[in-house]
This record gives C-alpha cells, structure tokens and sequence, in this order.
C-alpha cells in the first residue's frame, strides 16, 4: 500500500539520446551521465537500451542477429525540477558529442511507502 505524499505538481522530463558506444573519459557517456545526475541529487535516472533505431546518420542499428549492431540506441531519462534540468544542461552540452535532448513539461504524482512505526 502507498500514499500521496506531497510530491504533484509540474517538473521538465529530459531525454537523452545517443548511442551505446559514446564514451566520456574512457568509459560508457550514459554512465557518466547517470552519476552525475545522482551527484547532483536529481530525483533519479534511467537508462533505456533500444533494440532499433537511427540517428542524424540514418544508419539502421538493430539487436537483431543479421545485422547486429554495436551501437544500439541507449537514452538516458530523469524528472526533475526545471532549475536542475537547466542547470545541468551546459555540462551536458560539453559531454555530448552526438545525441540529442529533448525536455517537456510534465505533471508529476510521486507515490511513497507507508511509513511502519
């Protein structure tokens, strides 16, 4: 069982996208990405792993056998208040070399546990 806690009301959904293989500093972009929103206390972060997609380069990647890519889609998706989405965007724009992001308004209802005393 969970309740309502305070937590409605309106905050910026942004969606990263880029590729699997985008690398910052040696090592995965989507997981530097990842640990950064969590340094910076977003509310939380996920990433997504596409199974078929294209970008600015309309070259098909795929899970599929046939043609198995090794840069399939990954998007990286948080929600949050506006100022830390604006906020966070200039570092962003630094780490990403090709993607895109995308941000919306969105209605937020958070749901929590039940407190046990």
């Amino acid at each position: 069982m969970t309740n309502l806690e305070n937590q409605v009301g309106e905050r910026w959904l942004m969606r990263i996208h880029l590729g699997e293989r985008d690398q910052w500093h040696g090592r995965p972009l989507y997981q530097a990405i990842v640990e950064m929103l969590r340094e910076r206390h977003f509310a939380g972060a996920t990433v997504y792993r596409g199974i078929m997609g294209f970008g600015a380069s309309a070259r098909m990647r795929t899970d599929r056998l046939e043609v198995l890519s090794l840069d399939l889609p990954i998007t990286v998706e948080c929600v949050d208040t506006e100022e830390k989405v604006e906020g966070i965007l200039p570092e962003l724009d630094s780490m990403i070399g090709g993607g895109l992001i995308t941000l919306e308004k969105v209605k937020v209802r958070l749901y929590r546990p039940e407190k046990t005393s």
